[in-house]
């Protein structure tokens, strides 16, 4: 491997690192204001939601398939589940709908 990939490497380490380490850093021992603790408590959902729509509108066989999935990822994120159990319930949902 050239020094181009470790140069790569560290530079994508320092990338994750610094977004983890700064909130840690500074604000240890502080409370956040609860508009913005919910805010980031509400991220996941979000990014969840943009990862899942695009690929909800581009399947072109079995379109009950994304709705469905769509609309369990809804009720199970409405709920207040966390995001790992709103993945697991849709993928759970989809495999027992793919049975049929």
């Amino acid at each position: 491997m050239g020094p181009v990939y470790w140069w790569m490497i560290l530079g994508m380490a320092i990338a994750t690192y610094l977004p983890r380490m700064i909130p840690l850093t500074f604000l240890d021992g502080k409370e956040l204001p609860p508009i913005v603790s919910g805010v980031l408590r509400n991220i996941p959902y979000a990014v969840l939601g943009a990862l899942i729509f695009p690929a909800i509108l581009h399947i072109q066989d079995h379109m009950l398939f994304g709705i469905i999935g769509a609309i369990t990822a809804f009720i199970l994120s409405f709920i207040g589940l966390d995001v790992m159990f709103v993945v697991i319930g849709t993928i759970a949902v989809l495999a027992v709908y793919s049975l049929f």
